[in-house]
């Protein structure tokens, strides 16, 4: 192994700087209830505004 072939600080850091976590957009109903993006609420069972999930 030649020193050629060792990784600088300046080419680790470049490759770790895509691995930041973001944090998860939420949404609000109609009813006011906080979801997730493209997903349904479970509490109140709609999506897009139609009743998806019957709740008893």
């Amino acid at each position: 192994m030649s020193n050629t072939m060792r990784a600088n600080k300046s080419r680790r850091n470049n490759r770790r700087s895509h691995h930041a976590l973001t944090a998860q957009t939420m949404s609000t109903d109609e009813k006011g209830n906080v979801h997730m993006r493209h997903r349904a609420s479970l509490d109140s069972g709609t999506y897009r505004g139609k009743s998806i999930i019957k709740k008893a």
